[in-house]
């Protein structure tokens, strides 16, 4: 059984679905979570609450959006839902608007659900695999695609998927990181949804550059982040979040697709200078 598998069901996949704005949408993701046992309703608006209060920061790729809120009481089990909508609504998203795709994650502790997001970002990141579950016609279609094609994770994509932009950087890592804290920081506004699927992306640059073991990436949240900053050489997050961060004292650079290696790599070249 696949990771993903455990957290999502077939009672948890709805197609073509309807939604007037944002918060219906993630009402949809939220509430078919609700049916299946694994939320209250208190969680779904702990989710809405989320982007009204931090921005559009779930809209981590084109056309996707990865609902969630802080583990909480409201949270009987760790599971997973899988919304496509009917037409594209707007979240507000400079670059990832409009959206079609809205997963919702109700997580019990910050470590249960972390193989799943790693396979999730990897087959979203995948351009043939986000094709083939745009237009899968079935729940079972779906989770077909998701339990039996996903890649496994590696330093280099597949020739048929996205790759980096270039070749691994030619400056060593101990040359790059001489002065280095080794470690980055990938941020979010609850550090165990969205900051994990940059994550993952990002590790997957740095095995492919040869550089995983010598720099630490960890996943964390906006609050702990100001704190954590001065531990690391640099910050990735989305647009919102680094607004609400602000002068932490270190580099923060926004990225725009959680999923994209070319654009780790191209950011990654840019704030090491390789």
């Amino acid at each position: 059984m696949s990771h993903l598998s455990r957290l999502l069901d077939l009672g948890s996949i709805c197609l073509d679905e309807p939604a007037e704005d944002w918060r219906a949408a993630i009402a949809l993701a939220g509430g078919l979570l609700e049916r299946q046992g694994a939320i209250s309703a208190e969680y779904t608006q702990a989710m809405i609450t989320s982007v009204e209060e931090n921005g559009p920061y779930i809209v981590v790729a084109p056309g996707f959006a990865f609902a969630h809120a802080r583990p909480s009481e409201a949270v009987h089990r760790t599971a997973m839902s899988w919304v496509r909508l009917a037409r594209p609504v707007e979240f507000g998203h400079a670059a990832n608007d409009p959206v079609t795709l809205v997963v919702a994650l109700s997580a019990k502790d910050q470590k249960e659900h972390l193989q799943a997001m790693r396979t999730l970002a990897t087959l979203l990141g995948s351009p043939r695999t986000r094709t083939a579950l745009d237009e899968a016609r079935t729940p079972e279609e779906v989770l077909a695609v998701l339990t039996e094609e996903a890649p496994a994770p590696s330093g280099r994509p597949s020739t048929t998927d996205e790759a980096p932009a270039a070749e691994p950087a030619a400056t060593t890592a101990a040359e790059a990181t001489a002065d280095s804290r080794n470690k980055i920081l990938t941020v979010c506004g609850n550090g165990l949804g969205t900051s994990l699927f940059l994550k993952n992306t990002l590790e997957q640059v740095l095995d492919h550059w040869g550089w995983g073991k010598y720099l630490t990436v960890e996943a964390t949240d906006t609050i702990s982040a100001r704190g954590k900053a001065k531990e690391a050489d640099l910050i990735l997050t989305s647009g919102e979040i680094a607004r609400t961060l602000g002068d932490v004292g270190v580099p923060v650079k926004v990225i725009e697709n959680f999923t994209s290696t070319t654009e780790l790599d191209a950011a990654l070249r840019e704030l090491y200078d390789v």
